[in-house]
Parts: C-alpha cells; structure tokens; sequence
C-alpha cells in the first residue's frame, strides 16, 4: 500500500532529526498531541497520511508497523514506536532540548496525571469507532450525549485537579506535556462535541493560551496535508 508522503520542515533541519516520519491522521486527537509535540521540540518529520475514512489503517503494510492497526506511529530510522504516549515519552528520552517534563518531580507526577486522565479516561470512550457502535445499537441521537457525558466527567476532573496549579497553561506559565495532551482534546471537546466550557473556567482560559501557539496551530487538523475542507 501506498500511504500519502508529504514532507515538514520546522526550523531544525538537523540530520538527527530528518529521518523522523509520522503516520498520522488529520482528525486523530492521538496523532495531534504527537504533532503538537514534535512542533514544541522544534524537530522537523516527514508526515504519512493514514486515511482511518478508507480504513487504510486495517493494511498489511500498516499492521506491520501497528500491529494494533492504530495512529499514530513514529519511524526514527530502525526504531518504530506506536501509541501516543509512548511516543511523547521516547520523544522525551531522544530529543530532551525543549524538555516538555519538567525536573521537579511533583510537577512532572502532575504531567503524567494529566495524560493518563485524558489518554485512557477520556480519549477512548469517544473514539469513532466507539461512537459508531453505539449509533448502530441505541440509535445517532445516543452518541452526543454519551461522548458529552464522558467529555464532562474527565473535564470535572481536570478542573479540579488543576486550578491551584495552573498559570498561563496547564501547569504554570511553560507548555509541558500536560498541555500537549489537553489542548487537542479540549478543542475536539467543543468543535466535535458542543461542550459548554463555561462549566470549567480553568481549561477555558489555558486553552485560550494554547490557540495563540504557533506551534499548536500548526498541528491542528485543518493545517494537514490530508485534511479534508
């Protein structure tokens, strides 16, 4: 199979970092908090778009990447590392200029606490795939108030756990991996789901600090090669 090639250049164009390839997908939240990442890092990568529509993902050629037959997945020469969260954290290990974990080890629990919240509370009970299901056994009008609810409860959570600790962004006044994995879901959050943010006024004023990131911008859907307008 022949995925999509398309080649982006940030400010580095150093050797270390030119070999990285990313498969993504533009709408994948999980593929966003990688470009979000990369971006932050200033490492330039070659994107590989792996249309979930077509389900290009389901290819031998993609299963011998993922054998999970997910997005993302980074290629940094011989090694191969699927699964957003284990990409930022080898992300973190092999290019730790811009270091998004900071050295305090309360904050950096914090990060970490933040990730997991939205990568394994969150993120999977509103999948496509999953609100899919629902549609085809309970009926369209099941899937926004079931992802609504979902959305609500890791917020509620977020909310609380962050606003005696939250300046600009998530975790004071430097971007760090909370944000690489908040952002994205807060905007999926209310251009997907309608979520009213006024119910949590900490996410509503740090996302209003991620949407003036150049670096965010650039990973945004819209902004990707395969983006469909």
């Amino acid at each position: 199979m022949d995925f999509q090639a398309h080649s982006l250049k940030s400010s580095d164009d150093s050797s270390t970092s030119s070999k990285l390839v990313l498969y993504s997908f533009w709408r994948s939240s999980c593929s966003w908090r990688v470009r979000f990442a990369l971006n932050l890092k200033g490492l330039s990568y070659e994107y590989r778009a792996v249309n979930l529509g077509r389900r290009e993902q389901l290819s031998p050629d993609f299963e011998r990447l993922n054998p999970l037959k997910y997005v993302p997945v980074l290629v940094d020469g011989p090694v191969v590392v699927s699964d957003s969260c284990a990409i930022l954290l080898y992300l973190e290990e092999k290019y730790p200029e811009k270091a998004l974990l900071p050295a305090d080890l309360r904050l950096k629990s914090l990060n970490l606490q933040v990730g997991s919240i939205i990568s394994s509370s969150i993120q999977p009970v509103i999948m496509m795939g999953l609100l899919k299901t629902i549609e085809e056994k309970f009926g369209p009008e099941e899937q926004l108030p079931w992802a609504q609810s979902n959305l609500e409860k890791g917020f509620n959570a977020l909310e609380k756990l962050l606003k005696d600790f939250s300046g600009q962004y998530a975790l004071g006044d430097e971007v760090y991996m909370a944000d690489v994995f908040l952002a994205p879901q807060i905007s999926i959050a209310i251009e997907n789901f309608d979520t009213d943010m006024s119910k949590f006024p900490t996410l509503a004023r740090i996302y209003e600090s991620y949407k003036k990131l150049p670096e965010f911008q650039a990973s945004s859907p819209e902004r990707q090669p395969d983006a469909l307008h």
